[in-house]
């Protein structure tokens, strides 16, 4: 059903960032995948010209990615009428997961907890929609070992550009199946994805550990994302790790209320603390050990001494942790608001400059608010080449996330950090990779898919000729 009343165009004109606002002609509910393929054809045909055809599903994009500038777009929830997530199992794969693109990943995991069994990458939200996070990679803290969610799906549903709809895996279709895969929607919509699972633990070890110098902080990360050896069997099941900055705002919630106070001073000697978080699963089998595999884990690390925190927490509780944070900012009227996010991947022989240039010499010297900055490093022999995700070169290298928000008129002064940190990476030869990028030109996109521009734009060529998928993007359409 096609909707232009003025609540539906509103609703999609904007996303999670409202830093872009594009109104669409049209909101699309469709009931079925082939009401998308319908549409799409119907784009094609248009005497007058194709139209844009946007997928959405939960708006989470931050630089306006999901909309479609006069065009339509398809509205990715109208088609969760009815269980869209079977769990199966087959002797060549083991147990998996058949999941409609628009589901969301909180309710993959509730369906797949009934049978005892998980999916093993996650991002760090799970609000999101299956098919929004495969279009990009899905990334957390189990990426370093299991890869990013793209790494973790044997096949798809698609219905590409020209509406035909396609189901394709590693053997099926190969090279739609890997463009598709973080290919920021430009090749097809996923309404289906098979996602690997294993068996489900039942709690987490949470612990988080505080370091003044970011050499040792940056050298125990490296060492618990080792994949040789006893650390990668017998490792932390999630790595990450976030900045705590002297000008605030401090987030300190995880910590006993006795240690905040120490915390925070901690902070405003050295400037920066940094902060590595990781997990240890458990079950029954294991409750009687956990501990002491954590204690050897840690016990070669350099944190600052006594500046140790563990809290002990359901399996469920630690992946949904965000939500908790999200109920708190609605409620406060601080989560509907301007989000200027940058995401970057970092090579990791460039990562001390990037502390020294970016967090010591832009974020703390400017007292740019702090926000949200995550820091933690991934393995690229988690990743497959042939998908259309783009990654640094270097065999380690990490994720940034400077997750900015702000009131809606206060953004551009965050975007200007943003300049300024690009700016910093250009000047000092850092190859950063922008992850969930955004660019103003299409050199832009010529120079950050690299020596896969080509083949992107043959297979955009092969399966979206006229263009119309993801305009929000702003990759073959022209741009503002």
């Amino acid at each position: 059903m096609l909707r232009n009343d003025t609540e539906s165009i509103n609703s999609t004109s904007t996303d999670y960032g409202h830093i872009v606002q594009e109104f669409p002609a049209a909101v699309f509910n469709p009931t079925s995948p082939n009401d998308i393929a319908s549409l799409i054809l119907f784009s094609n045909n248009n005497s007058y010209a194709p139209f844009g055809v946007a997928a959405r599903g939960q708006g989470h994009s931050v630089r306006g990615q999901d909309l479609a500038p006069d065009g339509v777009v398809i509205n990715m929830t109208a088609l969760s009428n009815g269980s869209r997530i079977v769990v199966s199992e087959s002797p060549s794969l083991g147990s998996y997961a058949d999941v409609g693109g628009e589901q969301l990943w909180i309710d993959v995991l509730h369906a797949t907890l009934d049978h005892g069994l998980t999916p093993v990458s996650w991002t760090d939200y799970l609000y999101l929609s299956v098919g929004g996070t495969l279009s990009n990679a899905g990334i957390s803290g189990q990426t370093f070992r299991f890869g990013p969610q793209i790494s973790n799906v044997y096949e798809l549903d698609v219905v590409t550009g020209k509406g035909d709809f396609i189901t394709c895996s590693s053997t099926k279709k190969p090279k739609l199946f890997y463009a598709v895969l973080g290919g920021l929607g430009q090749f097809g919509i996923i309404t289906r994805a098979r996602i690997a699972l294993q068996p489900a633990p039942n709690r987490a070890k949470w612990v988080r550990l505080l370091y003044s110098n970011f050499s040792a902080f940056s050298s125990d990360q490296e060492l618990l994302i080792s994949t040789s050896g006893k650390m990668e069997r017998d490792g932390f099941d999630y790595v990450e790790g976030l900045l705590l900055m002297q000008q605030g705002p401090l987030d300190l919630s995880f910590y006993p209320v006795a240690d905040q106070p120490r915390i925070a001073s901690l902070v405003n000697q050295y400037g920066i603390v940094y902060t590595i978080e990781v997990i240890k699963y458990y079950d029954d089998s294991t409750r009687d050990t956990v501990d002491k595999v954590v204690e050897k884990l840690t016990k070669r690390l350099s944190f600052v001494p006594g500046f140790m925190f563990e809290q002990d927490v359901s399996y469920e509780e630690f992946l949904d942790r965000v939500r908790i944070e999200e109920k708190i900012l609605q409620s406060l009227g601080l989560w509907d608001i301007a989000h200027p996010w940058m995401n970057l991947f970092v090579p990791k022989s460039r990562i001390s400059d990037f502390d020294s240039g970016v967090f010591k010499d832009i974020l703390l010297k400017q007292k740019v608010p702090a926000a949200l900055i995550l820091i933690y490093p991934m393995n690229r022999n988690k990743w497959d080449g042939r998908m259309s995700a783009v990654i640094p070169d270097e065999d380690v290298f990490y994720v940034v996330g400077l997750l900015h928000s702000s009131g809606f008129n206060e953004w551009p002064a965050f975007d200007e950090v943003n300049t300024q940190l690009l700016q910093f990476c250009h000047d000092a030869g850092i190859m950063v990779k922008q992850y969930l990028p955004h660019y103003q030109t299409q050199e832009d996109w010529k120079n950050h898919f690299g020596s896969n521009w080509q083949s992107f734009q043959e297979m955009k060529t092969k399966s979206d000729p006229n263009k119309i998928l993801a305009p929000g993007q702003r990759i073959f359409n022209s741009l503002l």
